[in-house]
């Protein structure tokens, strides 16, 4: 047998086998470590471009848009094609993850570059949909332009890095982003500063080192992954094919494609109070970041343990370990919220030296540390529900929190409390999405201890669930 061969065996026996709570850890640890990097290297991007002014930090507010329709596609190829990849490795069927594998790039590469054409034709128009002010578009429009001309590598560079984590291997996942931040954080200023690029900088370091992350990423497919890219895996895109990528990436794509619709509504909701509260908001998503990376994090770990145990039909270690997961969250999360509510003003006057900003930013980011725990319970369930195939309850889902829910708070809360409707908007949908994921994951959870009793009974457990959701 090849090597590749064996690190397959060895890595299925390792996902039906290992006790689970460390194996979860053990995954989440490099995805988590990988996470909190991007995060750092977002809030230095917040740094560098806010010493430019409180319009060029508003710009950095009205790309998250942009950027979240790179997300998207990159999210959405990475999850639908990895959730195939480990359910197939998981039913030992490693020729159909590595055709998956291989077709998922080509995919999504051409689908990265009808995004930067498109982008930069529409580029003003996207700017002012976005929540634009006239002093912020100068700014917002040279930096989401140079953005998108990386689009396919960015694309392509989060769904090798998803493919990669699906397969159990994490830790070469983490190299390769981790490597593309640390160079972007030394990168910045020197273009920012040094080459007297301005705003300009900031993105051209985003786009070189994004293209790095993704260089890496292919080489480390080569050397170490279970399903390695090839031309003799490519295939004409069939329906089944396309219809396995929808079911297991359609949740990611619509939340994500959901982040932007938030940072619209909020970005819109702040935009009569002016640059500073659009800024301020900015701040907060980069600071609250850091929560929502590590409750991802933990998902991500979480996630290769069910797509081979599912694939498997050992549904048992799916239950055990989505209660493990939830609770780590949680605690995790909160223990950070307490951290951030204490030293919001310091955290928020990091960032920007407008006193505005400080004061919008202190209050958002406090309601927002008290809510954020819970969000974990979504997230992870959401995970859950996308990797068993349940494509349109993840969908439902993940579109709660940054739009099915959050659209009517914001047109309700701004109009009756001003600047703090816009502040609690978010908070608020926190806990209403929370309580629409309980009845969710109970179902879920009742599905996998109705497949485990009846596995064990010899009837083939979710067999026709599982047939839906390969």
């Amino acid at each position: 047998m090849d090597t590749q061969h064996d690190n397959a065996t060895e890595k299925f026996r390792q996902m039906t086998e290992e006790p689970i709570r460390p194996l979860i850890l053990s995954l989440a640890a490099p995805s988590i470590a990988s996470n909190l990097v991007t995060s750092l290297y977002n809030l230095c991007d917040t740094f560098f471009v806010g010493s430019l002014g409180t319009s060029a930090e508003g710009a950095i507010g009205i790309s998250f848009v942009v950027m979240t329709a790179i997300q998207a596609v990159g999210f959405g190829m990475g999850q639908g094609t990895g959730n195939a990849i480990s359910r197939y490795l998981g039913a030992r069927q490693r020729e159909r993850a590595c055709v998956m594998a291989t077709n998922g790039l080509v995919w999504t590469l051409a689908i990265g570059a009808l995004i930067a054409l498109v982008g930069n034709v529409l580029i003003e128009p996207i700017c002012r949909l976005a929540g634009s002010t006239e002093t912020i578009l100068p700014y917002a429009k040279t930096f989401v332009g140079i953005i998108l001309l990386g689009a396919p590598f960015m694309c392509s560079s989060l769904m090798l890095n998803m493919q990669l984590r699906f397969e159990g291997e994490a830790l070469h996942s983490m190299i390769a982003i981790v490597t593309g931040a640390l160079l972007n954080i030394a990168l910045e200023p020197l273009l920012i500063y040094g080459a007297g690029l301005g705003i300009a900088g900031s993105a051209i370091a985003t786009v070189v080192c994004q293209f790095v992350s993704f260089s890496i990423l292919v080489w480390q497919i080569q050397r170490v992954g279970i399903t390695p890219l090839s031309p003799k895996w490519l295939r004409r895109p069939t329906r089944s094919a396309l219809r396995t990528i929808v079911n297991g990436g359609l949740p990611s794509f619509v939340r994500q494609c959901m982040l932007g619709v938030a940072t619209t509504l909020l970005n819109g909701a702040a935009r009569p109070f002016g640059d500073a509260a659009i800024a301020a908001l900015a701040v907060v998503q980069r600071i609250a970041g850091i929560g929502n990376y590590v409750q991802i994090g933990i998902g991500q770990g979480f996630q290769p343990v069910i797509g081979y145990n599912f694939g498997a039909r050992i549904y048992g270690r799916i239950r055990e370990g989505y209660r493990f997961s939830v609770g780590t969250a949680f605690v995790a999360v909160a223990l950070m919220g307490v951290f951030s509510f204490a030293f919001a003003p310091q955290l928020v006057g990091l960032f920007s030296s407008d006193p505005e900003v400080i004061g919008i930013g202190t209050l958002a980011l406090r309601v927002e540390s008290v809510t954020l725990p819970i969000t974990g319970t979504a997230m992870i369930t959401n995970f859950l529900l996308q990797t068993m195939g349940r494509m349109w309850r993840a969908t439902v889902l993940g579109a709660c929190r940054l739009g099915l829910v959050l659209g009517p708070v914001v047109l309700v809360l701004p109009p009756l409390l001003g600047l703090l409707g816009v502040q609690l908007a978010q908070p608020v949908t926190d806990v209403i999405t929370f309580l629409v994921a309980l009845p969710m994951a109970a179902s879920a959870l009742r599905d996998l201890a109705r497949g485990e009793h009846e596995a064990g009974a010899g009837k083939g457990g979710l067999a026709e669930g599982e047939r839906e959701a390969c």
